[in-house]
């Protein structure tokens, strides 16, 4: 394959949004010194990272990333879920 092969090219940005989020995941249940305040604005520089890897593809971020790093927050500070208002 060519060195500046699209597809390559686009799984090499996956495999870097996969190790992003996974560390944050990571980040965001074992580490104890962490505060609330601190564990959103990781996931929200998560969701930077991300768009600067994908800028097209914010709204997949918040759809299927961000609920999954917002679950690992609430479970880790004992956070009540909401049911989405319609």
């Amino acid at each position: 394959m060519e060195e500046n092969d699209p597809q390559r090219e686009e799984e090499h940005r996956l495999r870097r949004l996969r190790l992003l989020v996974d560390v944050t995941a990571q980040v965001l249940a074992e580490d104890q010194s962490l505060t609330f305040c601190e564990a959103l604005r990781l996931i929200e520089a998560a969701r930077t990272a991300s768009m600067r890897l994908f800028p097209e593809k914010g709204q997949t971020f918040d759809l299927v990333i961000r609920p999954r790093l917002e679950r690992i927050v609430h479970d880790r500070f004992q956070i009540p879920s909401v049911a989405p208002v319609n």
